[in-house]
């Protein structure tokens, strides 16, 4: 499992996300409940894409063909997170995105909560079938190695 020191990985990501912790993602245990993981790092790869990158996904869509998802440490209600992300890999349809939630307890600590590993595949749109990535796409992610 990684244990990236935090100050060091917000250096080594060009994107970042500021991520809302809501009073529903937290369980029965008081923290953020497992299956909510996938909607924060969701939440900042499709950001990535869209802000970072420019990908228009209504021209060439993209979907995940498999996640990983390592739990380091609770998510907390008043714990405040960020959103991590950068590409890893290219391949002709499909790409690698690593991410990290990294930020700060409410007792001020600077952590790393969670990490993620994502092969995401371009689709074409009306087929829903992979294609590969567009030239255009496929420039700005690989800036991000």
């Amino acid at each position: 499992m990684h244990k990236a020191d935090p100050a060091t990985l917000a250096q080594e990501f060009d994107f970042s996300i500021p991520i809302q912790i809501r009073f529903s993602d937290i369980d029965g245990y008081m923290h953020v409940n497992n299956g909510v993981y996938f909607s924060y790092f969701e939440h900042a790869r499709a950001a990535f894409l869209n802000d970072f990158c420019d990908w228009n996904i209504m021209e060439v869509g993209t979907v995940v063909g498999r996640v990983e998802i390592d739990y380091l440490r609770p998510i907390h209600l008043e714990d405040q997170i960020q959103g991590l992300v950068k590409c890893t890999r290219l391949g002709n349809s499909s790409f690698d995105i690593e991410q990290y939630l990294i930020g700060t307890t409410k007792q001020g600590e600077s952590v790393t909560f969670s990490h993620c590993k994502c092969v995401m595949v371009s689709v074409d749109m009306k087929t829903m079938k992979p294609t590969s990535i567009p030239v255009a796409f496929r420039e700005k992610l690989s800036l991000k190695d």
